[in-house]
């Protein structure tokens, strides 16, 4: 894990060496001003030598600016490591995850994918900043102030024998009980992002249906849920400030005692024994060791907040595609024929029963193919196997001639586009969105392909045309005009496959049919597969599939199926009759 998120450091890397390098040279300095104010006391002041004096004032002066520049500089230096190592994080993060398929977002979810972005970044940065400073700062202090008490008496720093086991013993003891519990907070931030993302995404029908105060409750419990395993967290680690701080005066009071009859017996003459001066720079060792020991076990909580953060990114990390190219994949798509072979399709090896079973299909290139069947039928399983979304399970699916396991991933979604049930369209303008389908398209290309979809004449009837502004998810557009955007975008593409996932559900059922007319007569030699609910939509198809249970039970013209298919027959009948009526 550890491993693996260090490698977004990369160009950061010496800001991230400098800043602890920077902040031992800050942290020597400290150390070493206890022993130039005992030396300015007792040599200078005790002995009225003003000489020493001033020699130990400015030698004071200077470690105070030395160690106020180091600092400085060790601060800069870990601004730009953690900003740096966050940014890189987040990038490889999100591009790996645009090598996902369907089956591997899935498994995460899109909520947590989002708290894993955002949140768990966020923590992990301010972690990395801590123990590129505070990490080692606190050891070094707590070893060169240990280190100087020892130098100046031996006996007097025994008293830290006593103090650091104890506190040592008191913050190992806290970390695995406080870990589980930050373990499941930010297990429920990915129930938080999601209860939010619900309900933002379908405000409408929140609203619609008056279900606000429910949302509302449910938001509150999941935020509330929080709020308590914060609030458990942090009354356990409430006891770690008063042990320190007990331990802290302890000391001192014990220094204190024995260090001033260790004066009054040297009678406070240098060399003799301990001196005032000495005492002094005891008491702020005593200060630095026990205080660096409880930053340290400050480290130690936001090492322990950010370890399920760290958890959770480098899982996404390591995560790996199951859909990738071949190592020598093929780069060119014959033509649009598509071959079903025997294939079974299930969408988890822990699922009990297939979605696809044993689906056999022969479709020409240039071909017209609707497919009907009921809620559930798996249609839209069917057709996302074609681009390759999912592979199959069992069997083989052939594009072109070629098995679609053996293409080399970009040129097979190249030559396959597909208009999925949930329409989607981006934030900012018309010809953005349809771009799309082809980055380099020119502005008369833009206009055919909407004019085939029946949308240029809605779209010169907003003020500003083509460069009307497209809000998020294209909350400012009907359902059927977005659904008409989404195909000429996919028109944009001039693939040699073109997939309609129910995408005319939205419109009327004249715009439907010039529609179909349009793909007839522009683009014959594109194969079309398109899913509808209408048999208008499909019925001049030159095959129609019905399916069910994940098996195609019957298929053949309109008219063949009129004759020959009971399901076909009562469905044909039971929408003439709505029509009637």
């Amino acid at each position: 894990m550890i491993k693996r998120l260090a490698r977004c450091v990369r160009e950061y890397k010496w800001p991230a060496i400098l800043s602890p390098v920077c902040m031992i040279g800050e942290v020597a300095m400290e150390v070493l001003i206890p022993l130039v104010m005992a030396k300015l006391y007792d040599y200078g002041i005790v002995m009225q030598d003003m000489t020493v004096v001033v020699q130990q004032s400015l030698l004071l002066m200077l470690c105070a600016v030395t160690s106020l520049c180091f600092g400085s500089a060790s601060a800069v230096f870990a601004a730009k490591a953690g900003t740096g190592f966050a940014k890189n994080l987040r990038h490889d993060m999100y591009y790996h995850v645009q090598e996902f398929s369907f089956s591997n977002i899935d498994k995460f979810s899109t909520a947590s994918i989002v708290t894993r972005l955002t949140s768990d970044v966020a923590n992990i940065q301010m972690t990395f900043q801590m123990m590129i400073r505070m990490a080692i700062r606190c050891p070094v202090m707590l070893v060169l102030a240990l280190i100087s008490a020892m130098r100046i008496s031996v006996k007097l720093s025994l008293v830290y024998c006593i103090a650091l086991p104890l506190l040592v013993a008191v913050l190992f003891g806290l970390v695995p009980v406080v870990f589980k519990i930050f373990d499941k907070v930010f297990r429920t931030y990915d129930k938080l992002n999601n209860v939010v993302q619900e309900n933002v995404h379908g405000i409408r029908v929140v609203k619609s249906f008056v279900r606000e105060e429910k949302e509302v409750e449910k938001f509150t419990g999941t935020s509330g849920e929080i709020y308590r395993l914060f609030c458990k967290a942090e009354h356990i680690l409430a006891l770690n400030n008063p042990i320190m701080q007990l331990c802290v005066y302890s000391c001192i009071l014990f220094i204190s005692w024995f260090g001033a009859k260790m004066v009054v017996a040297s009678g406070n003459v240098p060399g003799a024994g301990l001196t005032t001066g000495e005492l002094s720079s005891m008491l702020t060792y005593t200060t630095q060791i026990l205080s660096s020991l409880m930053m340290l076990s400050m480290v130690f909580v936001m090492i322990i907040m950010s370890r399920a953060p760290m958890s959770r990114c480098s899982e996404l990390l390591a995560e790996e595609p199951n859909l990738v190219s071949p190592e020598n994949p093929v780069k060119t798509v014959k033509d649009g024929s598509i071959d079903f072979e025997n294939v079974s399709f299930r969408y988890s090896e822990k699922a009990q029963l297939d979605a696809l079973q044993n689906v056999n299909l022969h479709i020409p290139s240039g071909a017209t193919v609707g497919i009907l069947g009921a809620t559930g039928s798996s249609k839209s399983t069917l057709v996302q196997l074609i681009p390759r979304l999912y592979d199959v399970t069992g069997g083989a699916l052939k594009v072109g001639g070629v098995d679609v396991r053996d293409y080399d991933l970009e040129t097979l979604r190249d030559n396959v586009a597909m208009v999925l049930q949930k329409n989607t369209l981006f934030s900012g303008t018309i010809k953005e969105n349809l771009r799309w389908g082809n980055p380099e398209a020119s502005d008369q290309e833009l206009v055919h392909a909407c004019r085939l979809a029946c949308a240029d004449e809605f779209i010169q009837g907003f003020p500003d045309g083509y460069d009307t502004h497209i809000e998020q998810g294209g909350s400012n557009v009907s359902g059927g005009q977005k659904q008409r955007l989404c195909i000429a975008r996919a028109l944009l593409k001039k693939p040699k496959i073109l997939i309609l996932d129910d995408s005319t559900s939205a419109v009327d059922t004249r715009t439907d049919a010039l529609i179909r007319k349009a793909f007839r007569e522009e683009i014959p030699g594109t194969t079309k597969l398109i899913i509808a609910q209408r048999i208008s939509s499909i019925q001049d198809a030159d095959v129609i599939i019905i399916m069910d249970g994940g098996r195609i039970l019957e298929s053949g013209t309109h008219e063949q199926l009129l004759e020959s298919s009971k399901i076909y027959q009562d469905l044909y009948n039971t929408q003439q009759k709505g029509r009637e009526e």
